[in-house]
């Protein structure tokens, strides 16, 4: 019986740190994203000037 306050506790953490793996991979997919915009956008430029 006195394992049940513990086990809840460690139940919310589970919940939280699920909670926070989502957040996380979200935020490192989105800076990914916007890094390969700036280098596809400064590939491109380049290319341009490089023809003119």
């Amino acid at each position: 019986g006195s394992q049940d306050a513990a086990s809840s506790i460690m139940e919310e953490l589970l919940h939280f740190h699920n909670h926070t793996l989502i957040i996380i991979f979200k935020i490192s997919f989105l800076v990914l994203y916007i890094i390969s915009l700036i280098l596809t956008t400064k590939l491109t430029h380049m290319r341009k000037t490089d023809a003119q």
